[in-house]
């Protein structure tokens, strides 16, 4: 279970606080455990000592990175049930996708451990012409410096990890604010962080709410910020000054069923009910709109609810439940809201649509009008709507009449449906006989449009992280 309190981490070191802060149970809604607020100087303090780490963790080795990663990924084997319980509690996670997400913090320091030693430059061949006879040019990546992180709810181990983990590979000191309603799992990296020889001030893990983290965000000491969240990222952005920026901003996620996919529609439903409810939909690649070919559309519908009303919801501890709740009751209400508004519209409720507290059951609509919330924004719940299509170029342009384009998905046998749907697809990924639900923590995961700009991805943090020198050499 949880401990009574935890601390916060200021330049590696465990801090206690008289001011505490709450984390609920997100089912009971009882008080799980509470952390310690860091007072009003220690942001500053976070600061100064991740600048005076730069020059530290700089020359702190590949080798020597790569050994701090792996000791965590030890560690967070060992310490998989508390971490994935945790997880459980704190954010109402399904047991079962906790353990899951606890792999996947383990994998993405693995995969970082390896790429540790793997910050390359290249050689270029710079004799383009005969004015440039005996000149050679090299290049290397250095770390940028001080970096700040700011994380959401959602994934409070992996997307933290994602963050965490590419920072140490590229030698960079950071700041880390992870959501005030998700803190503990990040709390816990800093303990293990803090049992390694990092040099001092190499992180701090500071328990902000959302109006403290200015610092973060404004502080030109700062050289990258790297945000995961809502809309609010691009005005984070414009107050950031000069300093790098990477965003990861929400999408509503579309899946497209081909006419050819009728003879495997087990399959294609299975996935898509994963999509779309996996951890309450409250993920940014949550299978939010549905676009099946008009001779398959009513065989898919028919079978896509009967398959959704036989998930099971309730308290996500126990390990035959699929559905837990959303994060607060705010978020089921907002919602339910956008769902009680696109039925008014003309909407139609195939299953679902109900909700207790912060219990939302799991919603399917068809009919949703194209200017109604639950189609243009970001759901990020148990929800996801149907419509037919005629023509596979009608499907991309449904899909791409959004003003998000994290990641799609689509199932087809058609090479060329494939193939188009890459080059056509205003998304920054296309899943092919899959659901955008799919991520692996070595791919480069980002959107564009309203859904962020930069990518994530351990190699591709890495390389945000660092900037290139160049070394030209003439032979005399």
């Amino acid at each position: 279970m949880l401990n009574k309190t935890y601390p916060y981490y200021l330049a590696n070191q465990a801090q206690t606080s008289k001011t505490m802060m709450e984390v609920y149970d997100k089912y009971s809604g009882k008080v799980a455990t509470r952390v310690a607020v860091p007072d009003a100087g220690a942001t500053e303090k976070a600061i100064k000592a991740a600048v005076k780490a730069a020059g530290p963790m700089k020359d702190f080795r590949p080798w020597a990175r790569q050994a701090v990663l792996q000791h965590c990924a030890k560690r967070f084997e060992e310490r998989k049930d508390e971490l994935a319980m945790a997880l459980c509690v704190e954010a109402g996670k399904p047991i079962k996708d906790s353990a899951g997400e606890v792999t996947r913090l383990i994998e993405t320091f693995r995969i970082a451990a390896e790429e540790a030693v793997r910050v390359n430059g290249e050689t270029l061949n710079l004799e383009l012409a005969s004015r440039l006879d005996g000149y050679h040019g090299y290049t290397k990546r250095v770390p940028l410096g001080p970096v700040s992180f700011i994380t959401p709810f959602n994934f409070p181990l992996n997307l933290v990890a994602h963050k965490v983990a590419p920072a140490i590979a590229a030698g960079c000191p950071f700041v880390l604010k992870p959501s005030e309603k998700t803190p503990i799992g990040a709390l816990i990296i800093g303990e293990i962080l803090a049992e390694t020889d990092l040099p001092k001030g190499a992180f701090s893990v500071l328990t902000l709410d959302g109006k403290q983290a200015g610092p973060l965000v404004e502080d030109p000491r700062f050289k990258l910020l790297s945000f995961t969240g809502g809309q609010i990222g691009w005005d984070l952005k414009a107050r950031a000054g000069h300093k790098k920026v990477t965003l990861e901003l929400g999408g509503n996620a579309a899946c497209i069923v081909d006419a050819d996919q009728k003879s495997r529609l087990d399959k294609v439903i299975e996935r898509l009910v994963f999509g779309a409810f996996y951890q309450s939909g409250q993920s940014c690649i949550s299978v939010q709109r549905i676009y099946a070919h008009e001779s398959l559309y009513d065989e898919l519908k028919k079978r896509l609810v009967d398959a959704v009303k036989q998930l099971k919801a309730g308290d996500p501890k126990k390990k035959d439940v699929f559905l837990g709740p959303m994060i607060d009751e705010a978020a089921a209400q907002r919602l339910q809201g956008w769902i009680d508004e696109a039925q008014k519209a003309g909407g139609k409720i195939l299953c679902g649509g109900k909700r207790k507290g912060n219990m939302l059951e799991a919603t399917l609509m068809e009919n949703v009008p194209k200017d109604a919330k639950a189609n243009r924004m970001e759901a990020f719940g148990p929800f996801a709507l149907l419509a037919p299509f005629k023509r596979i170029g009608d499907a991309i342009a449904m899909v791409n009449d959004s003003d998000y384009g994290l990641q799609a998905g689509i199932f087809t046998d058609s090479l060329d449906h494939a193939m188009r749907a890459w080059n056509e697809l205003e998304q920054g990924g296309v899943l092919v006989n899959d659901v955008p639900s799919f991520r692996v923590d070595n791919m480069p995961y980002g959107g564009v449009k309203l859904s962020g700009i930069g990518r994530e991805g351990v190699r591709y943090a890495i390389e945000d992280m660092t900037e290139i020198r160049l070394m030209v050499i003439r032979d005399i």
